[in-house]
């Protein structure tokens, strides 16, 4: 595999497209627009300074990094020689089922399909193809360029070939692929999420604040990070997002999200992205304190 189309320029989509085109592969970055792009190439830009600026990275090979992404506008013309295309698009089943329609439709035949999904069924992500054997998860961690793991996910018609070829490739990434199998919120967020539910729950029922629950996790458990926040960092939006499809996929009501969280996403209180969660982030990430709302 030489040539990766990404299919999305978020936080996910630009990570990713960041870590494939370091290791020298040809990377294509496809948004639905150009400012998306821009956003996306400043950020990675960013990144790589701060690599230089550790000495994990020379300035040699930060400028073939960028030389390797390519952007484009278009899925059709952006993934036609693609090897390996990662959806990295919102957590959106809808969405994610017209992008693979199309992958379906203007992909190579041999080319392998891949979602960054944290917890969409990948069956039935590829009920949509025509191939798939073919399609496969692909689970990054948040930020990608750092985190090691990589969860490989199987659906139900994956091949060992292509299971095999993303194991092997994400080795190459330098990254530890761990394989899995197809149901709700995989391994990762199946444990993960209830866990910052409970939390939620933990602060609604107002057995303690938010630095007391997120302190009893980083001191008590070795977290680095306090679920509250590790919630805001990676949205509150995306963790009610994969608390549904748990509830859904489980119809166990242990999944059920906290009325807490439901109410805060309502009021687009998002975390980071939004400036404000547990945390206000008004004054950046590293000088954040807590909301307002939860002060006593």
């Amino acid at each position: 595999m030489k040539n990766i189309a990404v299919i999305g320029s978020g936080t996910m989509g630009n990570g990713i497209a960041h870590t494939f085109a370091q290791f020298g592969y040809a990377v294509t970055l496809i948004d639905i627009n150009n400012e998306a792009l821009d956003r996306a190439l400043a950020t990675i830009n960013k990144n790589l300074d701060r690599q230089v600026a550790k000495g994990t990275l020379t300035e040699m090979q930060k400028q073939a990094t960028i030389h390797n992404i390519t952007r484009s506008t278009d899925v059709k013309t952006g993934v036609s020689e693609a090897d390996l295309i990662v959806e990295a698009a919102t957590e959106n089943l809808e969405l994610k089922l017209k992008i693979f329609k199309d992958l379906a439709a203007f992909a190579k035949p041999e080319a392998i399909l891949a979602s960054n999904t944290s917890s969409i069924s990948i069956t039935q992500i590829a009920s949509v193809t025509d191939r798939g054997d073919k399609v496969i998860g692909m689970h990054f961690m948040n930020p990608v360029p750092v985190m090691k793991l990589v969860e490989v996910i199987r659906g139900y018609a994956t091949s060992d070939e292509t299971t095999a070829q993303v194991m092997e490739l994400s080795a190459k990434l330098e990254k530890v692929p761990v394989e899995v199998n197809d149901y709700p919120g995989f391994v990762a967020n199946r444990i993960l999420m209830p866990m910052i539910n409970e939390a939620i729950e933990t602060l609604f029922e107002g057995v303690a604040g938010v630095e007391e629950i997120d302190t009893v996790m980083k001191l008590g458990m070795a977290h680095p990070m306090g679920p509250l926040q590790l919630a805001d960092f990676i949205g509150l939006d995306v963790c009610l997002a994969i608390l549904k499809v748990l509830h859904d996929g489980f119809g166990n009501p242990k999944y059920a999200p906290c009325p807490l969280l439901v109410n805060m996403v309502m009021a687009g209180k998002k975390g980071v992205k939004s400036g404000e969660g547990f945390y206000d982030y008004s004054n950046g990430v590293k000088e954040a304190k807590v909301a307002d709302k939860f002060r006593g």
